[in-house]
């Protein structure tokens, strides 16, 4: 899913790993969750470096990042929020840490590039800024 230059390990903060992997564990059904997906989030997290929310550069995207992404291919921009799958609604471009776009944002910082799976095949992505609620 996610295709990044560096290959560098997704860095998360000690709390928004456990939140995830409870949302993980918790979620069913076909609409909730996509398996593929969350078993490629998973062995994301197995790879990721998990630190204190106190450590982790502001620039990292996590749970309740906004975030603005930008298409390599049209250079549209596009502005999203991470949220945990019960706070996802589309209409306020508020998306599930479970769907593919979260899973391939989560963990990456400003400036690095991102592998996006759509309907048409795989589009590469940006990320231009990154803003975080308080620790």
């Amino acid at each position: 899913m996610k295709s990044i230059k560096n290959n560098a390990a997704i860095m998360l903060a000690t709390n928004d790993y456990d939140l995830i992997l409870a949302n993980i564990r918790q979620a069913t059904g076909p609409i909730t969750f996509n398996q593929k997906d969350a078993a490629e989030l998973e062995a994301e997290l197995k790879k990721a470096k998990v630190v204190p929310i106190e450590n982790l550069p502001g620039d990292v995207v996590r749970l309740d990042s906004k975030v603005t992404v930008r298409d390599d291919e049209s250079t549209k921009m596009l502005d999203l929020t991470v949220v945990i799958p019960s706070k996802a609604d589309l209409k306020k471009k508020m998306i599930s840490v479970l769907s593919p776009i979260g899973t391939a944002l989560l963990g990456y910082r400003k400036g690095q590039q991102i592998s996006w799976r759509v309907p048409s095949g795989n589009k590469m992505f940006t990320i231009m800024e990154v803003s975080n609620p308080s620790a």
